[in-house]
């Protein structure tokens, strides 16, 4: 069993960024692609960014391209979501997740799941 733990999560100012990280109890997660998704009150769960494997391919929704970058370290078993010129609309639990069977990169059905850190963007 992977377990994934989220932070960085926090209040921001509009304009602001945030650095979340992900960080995976097993080495195996170097194998899986993985993915953060967000959850806004009131709205389902939806994808925001994934990246493979390798770091070599990465997927964003177009709400968050040019402002949000993905990017994983394998030796430390940690995902990244930098967040930049944040905006009212990106306040949402986000959440790490991985998939360990190589689903397409913007496929929303993950094996493993955090529990989730809340992100805070004022006006």
């Amino acid at each position: 069993q992977v377990q994934l733990v989220e932070s960085g999560g926090g209040l921001v100012q509009a304009g602001g960024s945030l650095r979340l990280s992900c960080a995976a109890s097993a080495r195996t997660v170097s194998n899986y692609r993985m993915g953060w998704f967000r959850q806004a009150p009131g709205k389902e769960r939806a994808i925001v960014a994934a990246i493979s494997w390798s770091g070599q391919s990465t997927y964003y929704a177009d709400s968050v391209k040019g402002r949000f970058t993905i990017s994983r370290d394998n030796a430390k078993n940690t995902v990244y979501l930098q967040m930049n010129s944040l905006k009212p609309e990106d306040t949402a639990v986000y959440y790490c997740a991985a998939d360990r069977t190589g689903r397409s990169m913007g496929a929303d059905v993950m094996d493993y799941w955090g529990k989730g850190t809340l992100v805070t963007v004022s006006s």
